[in-house]
């Protein structure tokens, strides 16, 4: 099996033998759907290779290949009176430099000339139609100069990663962001370009990708014509792999090296499933790019699984995206963060428009919504008008931990030093020796008790305890995991490859100072029983080489307690 993993080529996919799952059943429902579309989500989420399915589909020199492209897939056994039927224009807006406002437009014009000038190439226009597009002349200048060049040609428009310049600006200068993208500004004369281009027929259709709509948003009045698909039931899986997809992928592995399906498709959940991007939608959703990671570099060989869950590249894309917590009110979204891990889900109104402006304030529902485009969260529910809310996975939970670590860093002018907790967890797992880990925990402590950005009560400090453990790669980290309905505080599970010596339980007990040590043993007696309790579950034990201590804190010192 050939994993297309960072393959978004779908000739080459289909051509060369690569895995494809097939998501050509939504073209007839795109297709019918309207003309002018935006699908928006999460980065490495499989966007692309929808929209390069979409330009082979629609092409009219793709004609002759419809057979071998797509003779095999859903929409070659039903396919749509408009199949091969325009002209594509296609633009990918990633990889834009963002230092100043003439990088920024320099390129952005220079992605222009090159898709306008390949599309005058491919379609057989002359030399000299194609020398007169010129960047130095902008952006909408190219493109009103390109449609009167073609005339009346249907033409169908593909926009990719539209916002990525953006969001990368986002992070860095608001006022140029609002500059570029707001009235006046060279970004929404491009897009008012188009707008006119549809009214003439020009552009029959549309099809925009990105990751928020905070750009389009802020230049609504140049392009209010898109319908944003992206929160609708019917789109739901329209990319990523839905769990029966993910179990087909896996079971050439399964077969190999005689493996548990079960087992495997639960530890794949944990890591990369859970996202839902409709209130209404019934499934969940597999990231897509983690799971093709994941079968690249599982060992078949050795049956061995990947030394890192994490993919690097996700881990940087998402820190680069990250920098967008700093919008607004930078207080107010530290709390929304804090909210969220300290309670496991955060519940707020879904803003359908983020109209950024520097003069109006980036409330805590916007910031919320933000994220559930970022794929930072997802949706769980709902509570009456509002949206309930967790963290999809545990790569995303492992990303927040490390941000939010940093972040408190920074607020309370301390240095956690990772190689420090990595020894101390290495301790904890080859020697059951819990003292250097309770040495950090104690130093982290001692320094939060005279800050006032965080409370010092338990579901606190056990967040300060999972931000510490998070640090290091050893083990897998199960906070409140429902375990035959009950629910133990932490679980370090053993995770393959990394074979330890000991699992644990930790149980967390919070005593104010003011109970002093009648108070104290009090929740000491509360603790044990409770961890007394857990043991007798089936489930905690089948768990080998688990060791379960009780951890009793005044939001001070901390001691733990073994509780064989």
């Amino acid at each position: 099996m050939k994993i297309p993993y960072g393959e978004s080529n779908f000739k080459k996919i289909i051509t060369q033998g690569f895995l494809y799952i097939d998501k050509t059943k939504y073209i007839e429902t795109l297709e019918q759907r309207g003309s002018y579309n935006i699908l928006l989500r999460p980065r490495r989420f499989g966007k692309t290779l929808f929209l390069s399915t979409l330009r082979h589909y629609y092409d009219i020199l793709c004609r002759d290949d419809f057979e071998a492209f797509f003779g095999h897939l859903n929409i070659g056994h039903n396919p749509t009176p408009l199949k091969n039927s325009y002209r594509i224009l296609s633009f990918d807006f990633s990889g834009i430099e963002t230092g100043s406002q003439k990088s920024i437009r320099q390129g952005f014009s220079s992605k222009v000339e090159y898709s306008l000038r390949q599309f005058l190439v491919r379609y057989g226009y002359n030399r000299e139609n194609v020398l007169s597009i010129e960047a130095d002349n902008g952006a909408a200048a190219m493109m009103n100069r390109f449609f009167t060049l073609i005339g009346e040609t249907s033409v169908y428009l593909l926009i990719d990663e539209y916002d990525h310049f953006a969001n990368a600006l986002l992070g860095e200068d608001l006022e140029l962001f609002i500059t570029i993208v707001g009235k006046g500004g060279f970004v929404r004369a491009f897009y008012e370009v188009i707008k006119t281009a549809t009214m003439e027929g020009i552009i029959d259709r549309l099809f925009i990708t990105g990751v928020t709509s905070i750009t389009l948003d802020s230049m609504t009045s140049g392009f209010n014509i898109g319908d944003n698909i992206t929160f609708h039931r019917d789109f739901n899986q329209v990319t990523g792999f839905t769990a029966q997809e993910t179990g087909e992928m896996i079971q050439p592995f399964v077969d190999a090296c005689g493996l548990n399906k079960q087992e495997v498709m639960n530890t794949l959940g944990r890591w990369y499933n859970g996202y839902r991007f409709s209130s209404r939608a019934d499934k969940k959703i597999f990231n897509p790019d983690m799971v093709l990671y994941f079968l690249r570099h599982f060992d078949t060989g050795e049956c061995r699984w990947p030394e890192q869950m994490l993919d690097d590249n996700i881990a940087s894309d998402y820190g680069k995206i990250m920098r967008l917590f700093g919008i607004g009110d930078r207080e107010s979204n530290f709390a929304a963060l804090e909210e969220l891990l300290v309670n496991g889900e955060i519940i707020g109104l879904h803003k359908g428009k983020l109209d950024l402006d520097i003069h109006k304030p980036f409330e805590r529902d916007d910031f919320i919504s933000l994220l559930l485009y970022m794929g930072f969260i997802t949706i769980s529910g709902t509570v009456l008008s509002q949206l309930r809310y967790v963290i999809p996975n545990y790569v995303i939970e492992k990303l927040y931990y490390g941000y939010f670590g940093t972040e408190i860093e920074r607020r309370a002018q301390i240095r956690v030093e990772k190689h420090t907790l990595e020894n101390a967890v290495a301790e904890l797992a080859l020697h059951n020796n819990i003292n250097p880990l309770l040495k950090e925990i104690r130093k982290v402590l001692t320094l939060f008790s005279n800050r006032d950005f965080m409370r010092m009560d338990e579901k606190h400090i056990k967040t300060l305890i999972l931000t510490l453990l998070y640090q290091s790669e050893v083990y897998f980290i199960r906070s409140e995991a429902e375990v035959n309905n009950r629910y133990p505080d932490i679980l370090l599970l053993e995770r393959q490859p990394i074979e330890v010596r000991y699992q644990f339980l930790f149980e967390l007990k919070f005593s104010k100072k003011k109970d002093g040590e009648k108070g104290m043993e009090k929740k000491r007696a509360e603790g044990v029983k409770q961890i007394r309790g857990y043991q007798e579950l089936d489930d905690i034990k089948r768990l080998p080489k688990l060791q379960s201590y009780l951890l009793l804190t005044d939001g001070t010192e901390i001691e733990a307690v073994a509780v064989a």
